[in-house]
């Protein structure tokens, strides 16, 4: 076997830790923010959920760098490996930089756009945070491109470390600005771009260390290599369009959120931020997925590819299952910190207890196991039936339980749950089936 038990603590355990202080750094915020109103909490959620659309949208582009990275390594062939992660974290960021030009300049028009006619203090705090977290999407970027590199190899502790110290400063930075300074969503957005700056920094300079096997070497001295590009993209693009559609329909569903009202807003965010700690655990999982059976491919090994597919999604099942029983056991406590009204309190749990349900019987197949056919360079099935699933069942049928039904923000959550149920029938069967292994050859 390419990895033993031990190899893959190594590679889960730090994935999960720096997943959960995501998901806790944001819950941070967020706690922060309410403490200014519904009305900054609402605002900052809104952006928060366009600001995710470009996120997976950079992070699915890292994630093909990655794969990429991973079968070269699988391959033995580290020198391409290194080259491979150069184009990365160029590429992305000049993509990035592009996209922070245009939010910084045009966010009124965007969000006024996306989100439609809301209440004036509501846009106000939202428009406050998108300017800094705009141009934080350059230093996410590299930030995210390095730890891409390092995950590819299997050395996620590295990755950990930076996330680590980015979130303590992001965290030391909302506190200060938020509590010291009163300046409430423009607070939280400074101390993001500040801490996505020293992250970017810090592990962009650990990955051009010469002190171990693969680094980047010369890293000012850059020159296409549009093969590699065209072998990045060709995983990363696929991917990205899934991702960014994925959190399109998301944003399309909360512009109907938001015609709900203040409290549901709230309510939503809320929900939201605290079910984030279920979807940490698959999301480690995904990217130890990655990495894994990325490993495997390039090593044309077929049947552990597979093998090791099975047991990580065996695992995010235990993972989810286990913070989901937290979660619900302590829900009083945890939704009780975003200081919200009895109603949006009430409307929180609900959503979390349901979601809770659904996410421990069905998430995984649908969303953790499909990384493995990315991996594999099966990546245009997976866009056709997710983008096909997405926009047929979350968005579709968010209009008609909302919009006709009147089931309010729970018709979002129900809509979700259909689609969840389709793509996991849909993906189960390809895995059975072995046809996602087709796209690679093991000769």
């Amino acid at each position: 076997m390419l990895f033993s038990n031990r190899d893959l603590r190594k590679i889960i355990i730090p994935l999960l830790i720096e997943q959960f202080f995501v998901v806790l750094v944001g819950m941070a915020d967020t706690v922060m923010v309410s403490s200014c109103g519904e009305s900054a909490v609402s605002g900052v959620s809104l952006v928060n959920s366009f600001n995710l659309f470009l996120t997976y949208l950079f992070t699915a582009l890292c994630g093909g760098g990655a794969i990429v990275i991973a079968q070269l390594i699988g391959k033995k062939d580290f020198g391409k490996a290194m080259e491979a992660g150069k184009q990365l974290i160029f590429t992305t960021f000049f993509i990035a930089t592009f996209v922070s030009i245009i939010m910084v300049f045009f966010r009124k028009y965007i969000l006024g756009l996306i989100f439609g006619k809301i209440e004036f203090d509501v846009m106000q705090n939202a428009l406050d945070y998108s300017l800094y977290t705009s141009i934080s999407f350059i230093f996410l970027v590299l930030y995210n491109a390095g730890a891409s590199f390092y995950r590819a190899q299997g050395n996620t502790r590295i990755s950990m470390a930076v996330s680590l110290i980015t979130n303590f400063l992001n965290v030391a930075g909302n506190a200060l600005l938020i509590f010291g300074f009163n300046m409430g969503a423009s607070g939280a957005g400074i101390a993001t771009l500040f801490s996505y700056i020293v992250g970017s920094i810090i592990i962009l300079v650990c990955a051009c260390r010469k002190n171990k096997a693969i680094y980047i070497d010369k890293i000012f001295r850059y020159k296409p290599d549009f093969r590699l590009i065209k072998n990045i993209f060709g995983v990363g693009i696929p991917y990205g369009i899934e991702n960014g559609m994925f959190q399109f329909g998301k944003v399309i569903t909360l512009s109907l959120i938001s015609a709900l009202g203040t409290a549901q807003i709230a309510a939503n965010a809320t929900a939201n931020t605290l079910v984030g700690f279920q979807y940490a655990c698959g999301t480690a999982l995904g990217l130890a997925m990655t990495a894994v059976v990325g490993r495997c491919v390039g090593a044309k090994q077929k049947q552990q590819a597979k093998h090791f597919a099975k047991k990580l999604t065996a695992i995010t099942y235990v993972c989810v299952i286990s913070v989901s029983i937290i979660l619900c056991l302590f829900s009083n406590f945890f939704v009780g910190m975003f200081n919200l009204s009895t109603g949006a309190t009430k409307l929180a749990q609900k959503i979390i207890f349901i979601h809770s349900i659904f996410i421990c019987t069905i998430w995984p197949i649908g969303f953790t196991l499909p990384n493995s056919f990315r991996s594999a360079n099966d990546t245009s099935f997976t866009l056709i039936i997710s983008l096909s699933s997405m926009w047929a069942l979350r968005v579709g049928l968010s209009f008609v339980f909302t919009g006709y039904l009147n089931m309010g923000v729970m018709g979002v959550w129900y809509a979700m749950f259909c689609d969840w149920i389709f793509r996991a029938i849909i993906f189960g069967t390809r895995f059975i089936s072995g046809k996602w292994l087709t796209k690679y050859t093991f000769n």
